[in-house]
């Protein structure tokens, strides 16, 4: 048996070089420019110094490591991985850093999956090199994550593929070099073989941004997540990733992993948090005492903890059993439960957080309130929560059966029949 609680000295070491790093050098970037990650082109003097900072991750061999080593990552699993991502969900920067920014991380996998080498030296090599990004377009403004509503297809036409409809929230579309577009080729074809994945140049004729929506609290210009109207886009055949109709399993290899990753990045949010909580509870007094020494104060950081302790657990272990049975499909229920857990864990510890802070919680001198609005994004990216729990119930209740009588099977009284007459048969066997 092997059930040990304590990472490797060699990979702790890692870890604590990633915690100094990100705490030293790339947090001040979240301080400077706290919008900037995704704007392309990328001020020269920011760009410089995400350059040099990606340069000393790639020099400690911790660049883009969900990546095999023949596309220049350590093929971490993703127990690693989630200890790594614990760390970068502190910072909005820290994934950018170490090249495991998303969606860019989906389609590299993605690419790396299902790519020809013609794909991959054309896309994913720039890619990983992080002289581009890139864009996943799948959802759709009449259907959300239903692929059952989409309505955005595709037709052969000799040699090409022509794409016509509409997605919505395509983010980081207005800066990508290419999008991932997910189009139904089979309008006869059952849900999981209606659908094909297009690479898809954003400099393509018929490519039209209709507008950028930006998130609360951005203003007009700065929003990162499109409406896109692709209007007779016409790809070269070759441009199909996997083969037509196999845009549904194409999906699916970017998503199960990623929402272990997420759900990491969220313990490091709410880590965040609570370090922000304790510190104030400690430093403020009112009405003759400090925070720290009110009851309730003290059940805002004793529930934080047990909270945030039992999540993290939860997404190792799912994590580790992703990477013990090399099986998505054994980790469903795990995964289903760490993805609904994760926002309202967020929603929580960060509003105790700014709650024990008061007026300066919800201003824009703390980054609190920002934190706190990426629940509702983790509440529905990669599907929303309602779905996973229908899909957690029904996995469970598959486990079990329905009672054979008209009684529970833990009713007391039937339970007490059967037990003296299965002692009476002992006593008779004995006496015999």
């Amino acid at each position: 048996m092997s059930w040990e609680f304590e990472t490797d000295a060699e990979f702790q070491a890692k870890l604590d070089w990633i915690e100094t790093f990100v705490r030293e050098e790339v947090e001040p970037l979240d301080v400077l420019h706290p919008r900037d990650v995704y704007k392309r082109p990328m001020d020269p003097d920011v760009a410089k110094v995400v350059r040099s900072l990606q340069q000393r991750v790639r020099d400690q061999d911790l660049w883009a490591c969900h990546l095999g080593p023949d596309l220049g990552g350590q093929g971490y699993g993703q127990l690693k991985l989630a200890l790594m991502n614990e760390i970068l969900g502190r910072s909005h920067w820290a994934a950018l850093v170490f090249g495991t920014q998303a969606p860019d991380t989906g389609n590299a996998e993605v690419l790396a999956h299902y790519g020809t080498a013609e794909q991959k030296e054309r896309y994913l090599r720039p890619l990983l090199d992080g002289e581009i990004v890139s864009c996943y377009s799948m959802t759709e403004p009449q259907g959300g994550s239903d692929p059952g509503q989409f309505t955005c297809g595709a037709v052969r036409d000799g040699d090409d593929w022509v794409i016509n409809g509409w997605k919505f929230f395509s983010s980081h579309a207005r800066w990508a070099e290419f999008l991932v577009v997910m189009v139904r080729t089979d309008p006869e074809a059952s849900v999981h073989n209606a659908f094909s994945m297009f690479l898809v140049p954003s400099a393509t004729p018929g490519v039209r941004i209709e507008r950028n929506i930006g998130l609360y609290g951005e203003t007009e210009d700065e929003g990162g997540h499109s409406l896109v109207h692709y209007d007779n886009v016409r790809v070269p055949a070759e441009n199909l990733l996997g083969e037509p109709g196999q845009g549904f399993a194409v999906a699916q290899t970017r998503l199960g992993g990623g929402r272990v990753h997420h759900a990491m990045r969220a313990v490091g949010v709410c880590q965040r948090a609570l370090d922000m909580m304790c510190e104030r509870v400690l430093s403020r007094t009112t009405r003759g005492s400090l925070l720290a020494d009110k009851q309730y104060v003290q059940g805002y950081v004793a529930d934080s903890w047990a909270e945030l302790a039992q999540f993290r657990l939860l997404v190792l272990r799912t994590a580790w059993k992703i990477d013990r049975y090399n099986d998505y499909s054994r980790v469903r229920e795990d995964i289903a439960a760490v993805k609904i857990l994760a926002p309202r864990l967020i929603q929580d510890i960060v509003g105790r957080a700014i709650q024990v802070h008061g007026a300066l919680g919800i201003t824009t001198e703390l980054d609190l309130v920002r934190m706190f609005l990426i629940q509702f994004v983790t509440g529905f990216s990669d599907g929303p929560s309602e779905i996973h729990k229908a899909t957690l119930s029904r996995r469970v209740l598959k486990q079990y059966k329905p009672a054979p009588g008209l009684w529970p099977t833990q009713h007391i009284p039937t339970r007490r029949a059967e037990a003296a007459a299965h002692f009476a048969e002992r006593l008779k066997e004995v006496d015999g």
